[in-house]
């Protein structure tokens, strides 16, 4: 009887070992990507917007064209570093969060650093800014906000609703910045393209943090 429990302990032990493995297991894979779940807008049954402009003339609408840059620059894998750069763009593998969008807006065709340093010459005021700086202004967030808040389209911040958020929207946070995926959870909700000290990726991450500000290019 006494190597009858002992035997039934070490199998219970090793379906233990085995299913706390497996959780493991799934929870890094969702962590990592290594194991994408993710569906598209006509699997969730979601209407996906394009946008109407195609600036880069590519075939692809600008919207889509952020949704590429975006996830370009995340599976470059970047080191997460904040330091400054004369010229303004990192030149040595390092980044931060505002960098995922100035990459997407490249890829559609527009210089974002000369945008926001143009927007903020008209009037600095409006940035809180005294003396502007193009070797870094375009790269914090508040002013990457403040630009979007005059030349882009104002959405929700809540989430109720899959179909509010669509590729290449911007999403913003409390001092951080990143961009909605094309790719959607089980639940319809789609992925956000960003990058902290946790790493540059694309993920179920859109809710993980609380939204201050939602943008949708023209």
């Amino acid at each position: 009887m006494i190597v009858g429990k002992v035997i039934c302990l070490k199998k219970w032990g090793q379906w233990f070992f085995l299913s706390i493995s497996f959780v493991l297991f799934v929870a890094a894979s969702d962590f990592f990507g290594t194991w994408d779940r993710s569906i598209d807008a006509q699997q969730a049954g979601i209407a996906e917007i394009k946008s109407s402009q195609d600036i880069n003339g590519n075939g692809i609408d600008d919207a889509h064209d952020l949704v590429l840059g975006a996830r370009a620059y995340v599976k470059s894998q970047p080191r997460y570093g904040s330091r400054y750069y004369a010229g303004g763009y990192p030149d040595d593998g390092y980044g931060v969060c505002t960098d995922v969008v100035v990459a997407a807006f490249d890829e559609a065709g527009y210089c974002l650093k000369d945008l926001i340093d143009e927007d903020i010459a008209l009037d600095p005021s409006l940035y809180g800014i005294t003396v502007p700086d193009g070797n870094i202004d375009f790269r914090r967030v508040n002013n990457q906000q403040t630009f979007f808040e005059r030349h882009a389209l104002s959405l929700t911040i809540e989430c109720n609703d899959p179909a509010d958020w669509q590729p290449g929207d911007i999403v913003i946070y409390p001092q951080h910045i990143g961009i909605v995926s094309d790719r959607r959870n089980q639940q319809g909700y789609p992925y956000l393209i960003h990058f902290d000290s946790w790493g540059a990726r694309e993920r179920d991450e859109l809710t993980n943090q609380t939204i201050v500000a939602h943008y949708r290019w023209p």
